[in-house]
């Protein structure tokens, strides 16, 4: 989770910088007001479709390791399980061993 904290606030950085580097650009440059509105425009789109592009490789990203979490936790789930019947035959069999003792030391007596 760290690292899509991470990613995100690069991303999140990314778009002010480039929001306030255009902005700033367009303002100071030396033409007219009808160039410097289509400019604008034009660096919006151009960012807006940076930043779906980037949101959807992060999506994609996050999609991504939440699947082998879970492929991860499914392992690890199976191997426990396996590992409980492996202590529960086990245990049968001590109880079984146990069983078969106090039996013999009945028939003996």
């Amino acid at each position: 989770m760290n690292k899509n904290n991470n990613v995100l606030s690069v991303l999140t950085g990314m778009l002010i910088g480039g929001l306030a580097g255009a902005i700033t650009m367009l303002l100071l440059a030396p033409q007219s007001g009808e160039k410097t509105r289509t400019q604008i425009q034009e660096k919006g789109i151009e960012l807006r479709d940076l930043a779906t592009e980037m949101i959807d490789e992060t999506l994609a990203q996050v999609r991504m390791d939440g699947k082998k979490l879970a492929q991860s936790g499914s392992l690890k789930a199976k191997e426990l399980m396996h590992q409980g019947q492996e202590l529960v035959a086990e245990q049968l069999e001590h109880v079984s061993e146990a069983a078969k003792a106090g039996q013999k030391a009945i028939q003996s007596s």
